[in-house]
């Protein structure tokens, strides 16, 4: 008996920030993710409007947030926002909302960028896509 082959599912990704928030799209089929966009914020308050709209054109499965984490694993001033932002972004679109931890990934991205000419606004949305690739990553492979 053959199977049909598996559906991608789709992601967006969502680095928090008090004014800044990168955004990734990725999907599970391959486990990888592309940088998209940096969003506004203000004092940790998104653009609502604006992450509407990527909801709308991505139609993602589920949405996954950086948890900004301090080194030894403990919370982080951010870490009960950025929870809340998944919480809200659960509450507002009905997605599963994922959380994983984001220590080091603006290191990362940082470092995919050096000798290259960017924003912080580049930092934001390639540490999404890090953050991202790195949950597809521990997520188990015949998963619906």
């Amino acid at each position: 008996m053959t199977r049909a082959p598996r559906r991608a599912h789709t992601y967006l990704c969502f680095d928090f920030g008090l004014r800044r928030i990168g955004v990734a799209v990725g999907q599970d089929l391959t486990g990888t993710a592309s940088a998209l966009t940096t969003l506004p914020a203000r004092d940790g308050k998104p653009d609502w409007d604006a992450v509407g709209r990527l909801i709308a054109e991505w139609h993602p499965d589920a949405v996954v947030v950086g948890l900004p984490l301090n080194m030894d694993g403990t919370d982080h001033t951010l870490t009960h926002l950025a929870r809340r932002f998944g919480n809200q972004l659960h509450g507002r679109y009905n997605l599963p909302a994922h959380f994983m931890d984001e220590r080091l990934s603006s290191l990362e991205a940082e470092h995919l960028l050096k000798g290259k000419a960017h924003h912080k606004q580049d930092i934001d949305k390639l540490a999404a896509k890090v953050i991202l690739e790195s949950w597809l990553a521990e997520q188990p492979q015949d998963a619906p």
